[in-house]
């Protein structure tokens, strides 16, 4: 018996739709996790390189005196920005790419049969094409907006905006290999421990 290459999964799905739940639930079962926003955002801090690229683009300000991000003076740059935007994601997904694969390799090293990456944007920056499989997670609109207006403090007519400016589920699930439903009546934490299964057995390979 020889091991299977290490597998890399793609977790993705619209805001509210409950992927960091998701992901929490493959963790405890002991799948090493990468949060590629939260990474984004560490990044944005520690790399030296990072840093100098995002001065030059959005102005010396983009960092207040103590070095940290000054997130909020860019989001007024890129809010309803497409161009701005395209700039920003320009510097910042090329290093987060390049993490992700050093992180992926030690997950390997370290022999975990398969890993998950998490992000907002794995269809649209075209990144789930190097990965071997992405569950898209879906949930009602309805509870969504419930769920985004109390964790963001913000109201419903934002939350729309934010929802209308992503993907739609239906072009999500064009990508998809696997889905999962978050709403009433389904049990995410069975959907999850299913998939599991079925990426251990795909990481098994019979060699004669």
């Amino acid at each position: 018996m020889e091991s299977a290459p290490h597998l890399k999964i793609g977790v993705t799905g619209g805001i509210g739709s409950g992927k960091s739940t998701v992901c929490s639930i493959f963790a405890h079962l002991g799948v090493p996790v990468y949060y590629a926003d939260n990474r984004a955002k560490q990044l944005m801090v520690e790399s030296d390189d990072l840093r100098k690229n995002l001065r030059q683009a959005f102005g010396w300000d983009v960092y207040d005196k103590e070095g940290n991000l000054d997130r909020a003076y860019l989001s007024k740059i890129v809010f309803n920005n497409p161009a701005q935007l395209r700039i920003l994601n320009g510097i910042v997904h090329p290093a987060v790419f390049e993490d992700y694969d050093a992180w992926s390799k030690r997950q390997a090293a370290d022999g975990h049969p398969y890993s998950v990456k998490e992000a907002a944007l794995l269809i649209e920056t075209k990144s789930y094409q190097k990965l071997d499989r992405l569950v898209v997670v879906t949930c009602p609109i309805d509870i969504r907006l419930e769920r985004i207006t109390k964790r963001d403090h913000i109201r419903k007519e934002e939350v729309l905006k934010r929802i209308e400016n992503q993907l739609s589920d239906k072009d999500r699930l064009d990508h998809a290999d696997h889905i999962i439903r978050n709403g009433s009546g389904f049990s995410l934490i069975k959907q999850v421990v299913e998939l599991h299964h079925i990426f251990l057995n795909l990481c098994k390979v019979e060699t004669a």
